[in-house]
């Protein structure tokens, strides 16, 4: 039976983790090392299961011809670089320059195989006739990257997700990954970048977020938005943007994200009738939640006025945080997973100083869930439906998805709901904005906010929700776009809809 749990940014449970990313690169190696062949039960996953192959010559592991060969060539690379490393004790006691030739033979024969799968370029865009109406989605750009064994054979694509992941070395495809994303941001025709991750792209894509976050505009970055799947990452950053947002998310926990969701207070008053709506006064003056609280005035009432008057100073503080939205796709029994984002999301911290992974988790636990990011992933999350008389692609299945439609419990204690509670508000901190000062209201005493604008409750007891009513990329679906309204973003005259600071 297929089910699924949701995982915010960080969250509690039994096990305990007391390293991260931060550490000594040989300690991380270690423990990496370990964890391979303590989930070894997982490794057939990566492949696993071989059928069904609902979107034909889509799926990697479709009896097509390109397939077989590919799958031929992978095989072929999967014995020779295990040969040579296993070879790697005996060229200890050659000569020297037998070692360096068989090396050189070795290496040029091995980037000839890589080469019959990746060809000669880097950088590809994606057939015109799957956007006939591209005009409509000019503010938008999406950039994929992938993942494991794509270009360099499985046995060298794992060491060089312990030499990135571990040693923080950015190969060349990081480099290259990092002008784009950073040229389409840059770039004002763009509103949106929608930066879509699989299985060794997680660990790269986070680098470049990484680069991002230390380089690039504030306003810039909340164009961006990340979506993995089977990420291989130990770790994903998303600072909050201003230290009220994170120390409210510490220091109030149990409030909702009405208090939290408050801009910084500025240190100055502003100029004469700035930022203020619903008949504001000009001599009013602005008291932080904390003063509110040691006053005895109700602090998500005086969270909810500050809210309204500092709206046009931060058009864009939908979330908090820096990154406009991230959100992670991973099978429970997919190797990549467990042993990549599950092991580091869904394992508490030892201490509070080890940086957090951040992002939204949906962990499925399926007959499909391996690690192929189209036969596995994408058949399985986001099916895609067929014309019944000529079989060609409409375009995502909009009903029968089980895993949109599944149940996603949360609130009821004594269950893993209840260990994450802390991580559905990390997760959700100011993502409870609403268009009335009653909507604000109403979600003052939930937890977590689904699409829609119907708060979940998880301190009055049980509620159900599904996958769908909390999975941000579900709304693209079809050409779809998520609902984003004024005052946080502003109309153009083309009707193209942007944040208001860009």
């Amino acid at each position: 039976m297929a089910s699924t749990k949701f995982y915010g940014a960080q969250l509690g449970g039994k096990t305990v983790i007391n390293y991260s990313y931060t550490d000594s690169p040989l300690r991380l190696l270690r423990w990496d090392i370990f964890y391979f062949f303590k989930f070894a039960w997982a490794w057939l996953y990566i492949v696993w299961p071989f059928t069904p192959t609902d979107s034909g010559a889509l799926d990697e592991l479709a009896l097509t011809l390109p397939n077989v060969w590919a799958m031929f060539v992978h095989a072929v690379l999967f014995v020779l670089q295990l040969a040579f490393l296993l070879s790697i004790p005996f060229a200890l006691v050659l000569p020297a320059y037998l070692t360096g030739l068989a090396m050189a033979i070795f290496f040029t024969f091995n980037w000839l195989l890589c080469m019959l799968l990746n060809g000669s370029g880097v950088e590809y865009t994606s057939d015109p006739k799957y956007t006939p109406d591209a005009e409509a989605y000019a503010n938008e750009q999406w950039v994929f990257l992938n993942g494991v064994a794509v270009g360099s054979g499985i046995i060298f694509d794992v060491i060089e997700c312990l030499i990135q992941r571990n040693f923080g070395y950015a190969t060349n495809d990081i480099r290259v990954c990092y002008k784009i994303v950073k040229e389409k941001l840059y770039n004002p025709q763009f509103s949106k970048v929608v930066f879509i991750l699989h299985s060794q792209g997680g660990i790269e894509g986070g680098m470049v977020c990484d680069w991002l976050l230390q380089e690039l505009p504030q306003d810039l970055l909340a164009k961006l938005e990340v979506y993995t799947f089977g990420c291989a990452s130990n770790h994903f950053n998303n600072p909050h943007r201003h230290v009220n947002w994170q120390h409210q998310a510490l220091s109030h926990p149990v409030q909702a994200s009405a208090d939290t969701a408050a801009p910084p207070v500025p240190s100055t008053t502003p100029k004469k009738g700035a930022g203020r709506t619903n008949g504001a006064s000009k001599n009013d003056r602005r008291t932080s939640p904390s003063q509110a609280q040691a006053n005895g005035t109700d602090c998500r009432t005086q969270a909810l006025r500050l809210l309204t008057e500092t709206s046009s100073l931060h058009p864009t503080d939908t979330s908090g945080l820096a990154i406009g939205h991230i959100e992670h796709y991973a099978h429970t029994t997919d190797f990549v997973a467990v042993w990549g984002i599950l092991h580091f999301a869904t394992t508490a911290r030892s201490s509070h100083m080890l940086p957090r992974f951040k992002g939204r988790v949906f962990a499925r636990t399926s007959p499909r869930g391996g690690h192929q990011l189209c036969q596995h992933y994408l058949d399985g999350m986001f099916p895609l439906e067929r014309n019944p008389k000529t079989g060609e692609f409409l375009g995502a299945a909009e009903k029968g998805n089980e895993f949109m439609e599944s149940d996603i419990v949360l609130g009821r204690d004594g269950d893993e709901s209840a260990d994450v509670r802390e991580a559905y508000q990390g997760s959700w901190i100011g993502e409870a904005l609403a268009e009335t000062p009653d909507d604000m209201a109403a979600a003052a005493d939930s937890t977590v906010k689904i699409h829609g604008g119907t708060p979940v409750a998880s301190r009055s007891g049980t509620r159900r929700v599904k996958v769908k009513d909390l999975s941000r990329l579900w709304l693209y679906r079809n050409g779809r776009v998520p609902d984003e309204k004024p005052p946080l973003l502003h109309q153009e005259p083309d009707g193209v809809v942007r944040g208001a600071t860009l």
